[in-house]
């Protein structure tokens, strides 16, 4: 088992986009409300295009926010949206930096993200640490269970680093491909302390 693999499974399979939440949380999601809030907003009939300033769209655990958002419809059935400004999509466990991003809904959820960015960026909190990782694109496909960071891709479990041109993970069999170069950071692991004699277990001197 490879140190990418490991390093990616923990640092990407659990934190980009929330997108290797449980089955449950999945199946449940497109029967969540969806609620669409801006500060104003143009709606052109004759195209179908509806235009939102200072954008907020929430759906349970996740929320979407931009300074900007231009959408095909509000059929979250099937539509497609254009982020800008300021991109944020943060899950229940994650989140998702950017300075635009195109989303596709469908079934009542996000099918896929496109995520661009000087760099785009991502967290994820696992327990005692933050993972984080930074490229500039990120593609999401639920669909097809691929997570892809293109353009300068950094991946941290937060201790070791993984750093390539482009990364594609697997959630459906959880492999890593790396297309081209890969550099590897394994940070130094801090040794144990040397357990401390106390007054009963110290050796005693002969007398």
């Amino acid at each position: 088992m490879s140190m990418a693999y490991l390093l990616l499974r923990g640092a990407l399979a659990s934190a980009l986009l929330g997108a290797a939440a449980s089955a449950a949380s999945a199946q449940d999601r497109h029967e969540l409300p969806i609620t669409v809030a801006a500060r104003s907003s143009d709606f052109d009939y004759r195209s179908n295009q509806l235009v939102f300033n200072d954008v907020t769209i929430v759906q349970g655990g996740t929320r979407i926010t931009a300074e900007r958002a231009q959408a095909s419809g509000l059929d979250f059935d099937d539509s497609g949206w254009e982020f800008s400004g300021s991109v944020k999509i943060a899950m229940p466990d994650g989140m998702l930096a950017s300075d635009t991003a195109r989303v596709r809904f469908a079934k009542g959820e996000i099918q896929s993200a496109t995520v661009t960015g000087a760099p785009a960026t991502f967290e994820q909190r696992r327990e005692a640490r933050l993972a984080q990782g930074r490229a500039n694109r990120i593609d999401y496909d639920l669909g097809r269970g691929t997570v892809e960071l293109a353009g300068d891709a950094w991946l941290s479990d937060g201790r070791d680093e993984i750093t390539g041109p482009a990364l594609v993970y697997s959630t459906a069999n959880q492999r890593v491909i790396s297309r081209g170069k890969v550099v590897i950071t394994i940070q130094p692991r801090e040794k144990a302390a040397a357990p401390t004699a106390t007054p009963e277990t110290a050796p005693k001197k002969p007398e």
